[in-house]
């Protein structure tokens, strides 16, 4: 999997958030889009999965050196991010159920070993709504992280989580970023990205115009 941005800029209303973003994304590799609060690396993010339109410059995906169209991009691509909605009428078991009905997860695993790999089994029986903000964001990371895809987005991964659940993250993500493209979005914390290996700075595309 290999995505290229070239000259991805984007703007709300007559301001430019940022311009002319080049960048080449490369199958195995790792990397981190940092910056400042509001600098826009989460609409980058969001660039980069299709489901926003940049206002200008193109994002291209290719799958074995085959280009692939933004509306086929879904099927390679899982994201996280502390404000993304889950179902919290389901308990954790019916969630994981849910979301294996339409996505695979890696190395054949089945719902028991996906809630094993969160570390809240026993609470599989308990609706996500009585859930920690911590407890809730370990099951996002987890759904993206073991959903088989070849592109995982993260976006703020250590949100509400304590130093015991950041080692739990950072473990899954060694355990799980062989042969894919990870790419992360943090304000500060290195503990969310220093394994990253490239990144890019968002502050460093900052334009003014119109």
């Amino acid at each position: 999997m290999q995505i290229i941005l070239n000259k991805i800029s984007r703007k709300f209303n007559y301001e430019w958030i940022f311009r002319d973003v080049d960048f080449e994304f490369e199958q195995g590799n790792a990397y981190a889009i940092l910056g400042s609060n509001g600098s826009g690396k989460s609409t980058l993010l969001q660039i980069i999965s299709g489901h926003l339109h940049p206002s200008g410059g193109t994002v291209t995906y290719f799958h074995n050196n085959q280009e692939i169209p933004v509306d086929d991009f879904f099927r390679h691509v899982t994201f996280s991010g502390p404000y993304l909605e889950l179902i919290e009428e389901f308990t954790l078991e019916e969630m994981i159920t849910f979301h294996s009905r339409f996505r695979k997860f890696r190395h054949s695993m089945d719902v028991n070993a996906v809630m094993e790999a969160t570390g809240l089994i026993r609470n599989r029986n308990k609706p996500i709504k009585y859930f920690s903000s911590g407890m809730k964001q370990r099951v996002r990371l987890a759904i993206a992280l073991l959903t088989e895809s070849e592109v995982v987005l993260l976006d703020e991964p250590a949100a509400n989580l304590d130093r015991k659940a950041i080692e739990w993250y950072r473990n899954l993500v060694a355990e799980n970023h062989k042969d894919r493209i990870i790419i992360v979005c943090s304000n500060s914390q290195s503990e969310e990205h220093d394994f990253c290996t490239q990144s890019i700075v968002i502050d460093d595309y900052k334009k003014s115009g119109k």
